[in-house]
């Protein structure tokens, strides 16, 4: 019996233009832009300075701290400079910019695709390796990796959950990526639950990838102890939250994690990289990208190392459409229009989609006539409608008595909606101001 979580959710038209195409690999980037600062935390720290020669897969930036993330080179060259860029939000963060000379990959690093099934490590040499690799949530959250198998003390996992759900319209990146590196992936799942000491693992996979379920079933009927569940299509499905319902039955508690139910989530694609990080040796250089669009004339899914602009992407699906209205980062629910196709491809970077004029513009804002449409499709629970104008009253007490800070920023909200009111927006805005409160309350 397929499954799903029960409140909430969207049906938004899935346009997955590029699902039936393999992973390619993407042009080199003449110049590599690597951010600092792709990863959730402090930015990593530069190791190199300007006219420094560097190899592919070579340790550029150190993330120093708890919550942070190394950065490594994604091509072999020479850095240029370090300096500012601006990122997929508009703002200028610090970069290495390296020119990209004859491939060189550092000594030990394994670039073949020869299946390593040995898993020869414990549980911390594991966490060591994915923290030495730069190994980052690639869903789009950009969670350091290392930080969520480190549990906070008192809490056990009992499950691991491996998101194969794409639910974003648009992105075919994780589909094309099991279909391609299946059994990659199941290995790396071994590696995760060694590392996290359970003996379970499910795989949650919306309905709408028949191939994919299909496919992983048939794999891991030769692993012990991992699962593949097949999911209602449903919008946002893929939430950590919302697929721990789906797939267990159980519900992460108002401002709780998944490991206060006993679950750890990881993407397929941080389970890929996971994989390589551990049996290649091969740090987080290079990730598949989706490039579609209803008028994009050849929808890719692309392995692209990291530091490549977006505007190399688009030339290589055949170029700009004729009156694109938008570029976005990510998908059309969660994801960021960009002010710029020179912004660089990071860690986080699952899709660029291309929206036309006629569907980039927002319709006029109107009243808000309580038809509730907001609060039905709310997979948090939250009433939206509400939110809004707390945020704009800055009535920031009430806002976290409402319990704000559940909102996972899906959207739902903002697509139902009959007066086209920016309600994701302004909760965007009011999360932001309670979540500086509560940091600062919690100082010492």
């Amino acid at each position: 019996m397929l499954k799903t979580f029960k409140k909430g959710g969207v049906h938004p038209p899935e346009n997955k233009l590029s699902a039936h195409q393999p992973v390619q690999t993407a042009l080199l980037p003449k110049t590599a832009t690597i951010l600092l600062s792709q990863h959730m935390g402090a930015p990593a720290k530069a190791l190199v300075a300007k006219g420094d020669a560097v190899k592919t897969g070579q340790l550029i930036a150190k993330g120093e701290g708890f919550l942070t993330g190394n950065v490594h080179s994604s091509v072999t060259g020479k850095v240029t400079k370090i300096d500012e860029v601006q990122d997929a939000s508009g703002y200028k963060r610090q970069a290495v910019f390296v020119e990209a000379g004859e491939e060189e990959w550092m000594p030990g690093i394994i670039t073949d695709n020869t299946l390593d099934k040995t898993i020869r490590f414990e549980g911390p040499e594991i966490i060591s390796k994915i923290t030495d690799a730069g190994i980052v949530g690639l869903g789009g959250a950009t969670f350091p990796s290392h930080v969520k198998l480190t549990l906070p003390r008192g809490k056990k996992a009992e499950f691991l959950i491996v998101n194969g759900v794409e639910c974003e319209p648009y992105l075919t990146a994780d589909h094309a990526l099991m279909l391609e590196k299946g059994e990659e992936i199941l290995v790396g799942i071994q590696l995760l639950k060694k590392a996290l000491n359970v003996s379970q693992a499910h795989i949650g996979i919306e309905n709408n990838k028949p191939d994919a379920v299909a496919h992983m079933k048939k794999l891991a009927a030769s692993y012990e102890g991992i699962a593949v569940h097949a999911l209602i299509v449903k919008y946002p499905q893929g939430g950590e939250k919302q697929l721990i319902k789906a797939i267990t039955g159980r519900e992460v508690p108002s401002g709780g994690l998944p490991v206060d139910v006993g679950c750890v989530v990881f993407n397929v694609g941080t389970v890929f990289s996971v994989y390589e990080a551990v049996q290649k040796n091969k740090p987080l250089v290079e990730r598949v990208v989706t490039i579609t669009g209803v008028q994009v004339k050849k929808p890719l899914n692309l392995r692209v190392r990291i530091g490549t602009s977006v505007a190399s992407l688009i030339e290589q699906a055949g170029g700009l459409p004729e009156h694109t209205g938008k570029i976005i980062m990510g998908g059309p629910m969660m994801g960021k229009a960009l002010g710029s196709a020179e912004v660089p491809v990071v860690k986080g970077t699952s899709g660029i989609l291309l929206l036309p004029d006629a569907v980039s513009e927002r319709s006029p804002i109107q009243p808000c006539i309580r038809c509730a449409k907001c609060v039905s499709v709310c997979p948090m629970g939250l009433e939206p409608y509400l939110l809004m104008p707390l945020s704009q009253q800055k009535n920031y007490d009430r806002l976290e008595a409402e319990h704000i800070m559940d909102c996972i920023e899906c959207g739902s909200c903002s697509y139902t909606c009959p007066a086209s009111r920016p309600l994701l927006d302004y909760i965007r805005l009011g999360k932001a101001s309670v979540g500086k409160i509560i940091r600062t309350r919690k100082k010492p």
